[in-house]
């Protein structure tokens, strides 16, 4: 019986081990930290042996294929040894479209791309189609696959994911943005996340449809250089595009093959000039499968954004408390920046990726009234935006934050949290920080109501 090893047992591995035994094959899964309880104890009700804190490096070299969990690295020397042994190493994504005719709409972009699956997939159910969430989002595909029961499945991948995908085929493909993210993991070499995030494309026909933001310079320079094969539907802020959907005189403005129609910017339940661009790539997703614009205009004001991401938590005294934790790059904290008009006390900081945040001078000396740096070392954030921001703070305590803010906001402001940066030196992670921010405003309002 043919043995598959699967390292790492969050979502993904724990899916992809399940998948593995209902598909006949023995399955043993090492996780070189703690499993948490809900993944132990549904591989332990399934039968399926494990280990945890350490690998079996004999035992995992001997299995004819290896599904990695995203997070570990390529680099790691159990990686390679398994490579150099000619050992397939896949990711669970990869694992589990072998078991499944479904068509697949994937996601990819350095921001962006949890919204425009949401949205994607809000689409796509609100026009009765049978389809499934999955990816770097929700329940794993690997565990959706066993069942089987949809006909699309929309996936969020992010480049790690594609690394670990050969043979995979999108149906329709999308690539949000492309800007410097994630070096650490590509030997600081912008144009390897580059190639990673256009692996997207691989295996695709003249038949599929390949929806991308135009007005991003690197992903104009790769569609020159690219062998692109199925047919490019572009989006943008800046241009009347043919094929495609573009943005002007307050209205998003869709042609395609299939549908000319236009959507006013005012109905999207979204804020800021990058979630049009969002919304444009998931409205030509839907479209591209034969969605129609009747559907898409009714089932766009019942949608809800991702947590964590612009989320507006409360307002204390005329501010505005906003929640933008999922902004762990330069590129999303532009955004952020930009979607507001009114003063910002920005939050910002954590574990630096290699940052450069010189395109975040303009906008911080425009629009920053105050920074506070919420990290364990904020060196890079103070040296870069001292002369361009008044007033800088420092702290590694949510609740001092927030009350820190309070005491310097004016009614009008907007308290922002967008941190550029991973948030592994004070949180677990994005989530927590952006529920920590959370807890911290309601314990503010719950104090400011006893007054």
């Amino acid at each position: 019986m043919k043995e598959i090893v699967v390292l790492g047992a969050g979502e993904s591995g724990t899916g992809a081990a399940l998948l593995a035994q209902a598909k006949g094959y023995a399955v043993f899964v090492s996780d070189l930290g703690e499993i948490s309880n809900q993944h132990r104890e549904t591989l332990e009700k399934a039968g399926i042996p494990f280990e945890q804190g350490s690998h079996d490096k004999n035992r995992i070299l001997s299995a004819q294929e290896i599904i990695k969990s995203p997070g570990i690295p390529d680099h790691v020397p159990l990686v390679i040894a398994a490579k150099e042994l000619g050992i397939s190493v896949v990711s669970e994504i990869e694992f589990a479209s072998r078991y499944t005719n479904a068509r697949f709409v994937a996601i990819t972009g350095s921001n962006g791309k949890t919204t425009t699956t949401l949205l994607t997939y809000h689409l796509l159910k609100s026009a009765g189609l049978k389809v499934g969430l999955a990816g770097n989002i929700g329940t794993s595909l690997a565990r959706q696959v066993i069942d089987d029961a949809f006909d699309i499945y929309v996936l969020e991948l992010s480049s790690f994911q594609l690394d670990g995908m050969y043979e995979f085929k999108a149906d329709v493909a999308v690539l949000t943005n492309i800007t410097p993210d994630h070096l650490d993991r590509y030997n600081y070499r912008f144009e390897n996340y580059v190639q990673s995030k256009f692996r997207i494309l691989q295996n695709m026909d003249s038949q599929g449809s390949f929806i991308t933001f135009l007005d991003d310079k690197v992903i104009r320079r790769e569609l020159k250089e690219q062998q692109v094969v199925p047919k490019v539907l572009g989006v943008s802020h800046k241009e009347r595009v043919l094929n495609g959907a573009y943005e002007g005189e307050g209205k998003m403005v869709f042609n395609t093959a299939e549908q000319v129609f236009s959507i006013p910017v005012d109905k999207l339940p979204l804020r800021g000039k990058h979630n049009e661009v969002n919304a444009m790539c998931a409205i030509l997703a839907v479209v591209s499968l034969g969605v129609d614009q009747s559907v898409i205009a009714k089932s766009l004001g019942s949608f809800q954004n991702v947590p964590h991401r612009l989320e507006e938590v409360g307002v204390i005294h005329g501010v505005r408390y906003v929640n933008d934790s999922k902004a762990t790059n330069v590129d999303a904290v532009s955004y952020a920046l930009d979607s507001f008009e009114q003063p910002i006390i920005w939050i910002a900081g954590g574990v630096d990726k290699g940052n450069d945040y010189s395109e975040l001078e303009e906008l911080a000396y425009e629009k920053v009234k105050a920074l506070i740096c919420l990290g364990v070392d904020n060196g890079a954030l103070i040296k870069a935006f001292q002369e361009k921001v008044d007033t800088i703070y420092e702290s590694q305590h949510m609740d001092e934050v927030i009350n820190i803010a309070s005491e310097i906001a004016d009614e009008g402001d907007v308290v922002l949290l967008s941190p550029a940066c991973a948030s592994f030196d004070l949180f677990k992670n994005y989530e927590d920080r952006g529920e920590q921010f959370k807890d911290a405003v309601q314990k503010l309002e719950e104090n400011v109501a006893k007054l």
